[in-house]
């Protein structure tokens, strides 16, 4: 296959692939407001078939076949929380794992729209298991599997003895709707505050670095990280201590953070067919971020690195920008 996208720019040599820059954030913010841009953003990031949408089926279908019922999470019991666990297991090893298959062992698109061609290192030091494959997966089903289980399994249990306040769909059905479509745009700013402070000298030491091993990144990467950035990273869902939910919305909000950081780590813009773009997936953004750490903390949703100074579009100048803020950290 040829990629079918070079984006004619000064820096595309430091990538293999680079899309159009650049990079985008969400007209939500922008002056002057402008309603139809936010509605088409929004519609862009759910319709027809995106990461939000396959979330929310899978979400749905948990909820639907492999979940307990609130009466049996009242009282905390092996067997629910087996269910969760296993569930939680299988989901990640169907999207991270079959993303792995799909570019990475069977290669089906080869190197197309793969922002970095390099293969994922084996027989390195660096990584548990001397492989970053496999220390990705240790990372993410030991850890980060027990402790997204382990807060879904605090959230039901708390929702059920009435210390999380409940929407029922028969008088909230609108108010859950709109949580589905306002939780990641809570999870945009909740990842960025978290993660600038996981980039302080003593946080990155001995916690975040273990996620930075990997500068270049595979569908494993996005939630391989050290058991207490798990704790910080998957806290965002205990805003429903304040903010009333229900079981559905508990299981979505956990599965967009622990599912799409496995999406948009995959290290290529997406699935295409007929060399055409049909399922968007990694972000470039994110993808610069791994590559040179102190830029692009945060997600598009909300422009938090623009406000602070330290967003990389992409661009030349903006990565000239980027390297003359590093001298003078």
């Amino acid at each position: 296959m040829t990629d079918p996208i070079k984006t004619k720019t000064p820096g595309k040599s430091r990538w293999h692939f680079q899309p159009d820059v650049p990079v985008q954030t969400s007209p939500l913010f922008s002056r002057p407001f402008r309603p139809a841009e936010v509605f088409k953003w929004f519609f862009k990031g759910w319709f027809p078939l995106t990461e939000n949408m396959v979330v929310l089926a899978l979400a749905v279908l948990s909820w639907i076949l492999f979940h307990p019922t609130l009466e049996q999470t009242k009282v905390f019991d092996i067997d629910w929380i087996a269910l969760i666990f296993i569930r939680n297991l299988c989901l990640i090893l169907l999207v991270a794992g079959g993303l792995h298959l799909y570019f990475y062992v069977f290669r089906i698109q080869a190197n197309e729209r793969h922002y970095d061609a390099r293969p994922l290192p084996k027989n390195n030091r660096v990584y548990t298991f001397n492989s970053q494959v496999r220390d990705n997966m240790f990372w993410t089903c030991a850890s980060g599997v027990t402790i997204w289980t382990a807060y879904e399994t605090l959230m039901m249990w708390a929702m059920a003895n009435g210390y999380v306040s409940l929407l029922t769909w028969s008088e909230h059905a609108g108010w859950i709707v709109l949580l589905l479509f306002l939780i990641p745009i809570w999870e945009t700013l909740y990842f960025y505050l978290v993660h600038r402070m996981l980039h302080w000298p003593w946080m990155y030491k001995y916690v975040h670095y273990l996620h930075h091993r990997n500068t270049n990144i595979g569908p494993w990467s996005g939630l391989s990280m050290h058991p207490v950035e798990h704790i910080i990273y998957l806290g965002s869902v205990l805003i429903h201590w304040i903010v009333p939910a229900n079981p559905l919305i508990i299981i979505y909000h956990l599965q967009h953070y622990t599912l799409t950081a496995a999406t948009t780590h995959t290290g290529y813009q997406g699935i295409t067919i007929g060399n055409k773009l049909r399922i968007a997936l990694g972000t470039f953004h994110h993808q610069i971020h791994h590559r040179f750490y102190e830029c692009n903390y945060g997600g598009l949703e909300i422009p938090m690195d623009k406000w602070a100074g330290s967003f990389n579009d992409g661009t030349e100048d903006s990565h000239r920008a980027f390297l003359k803020r590093r001298q003078n950290i």
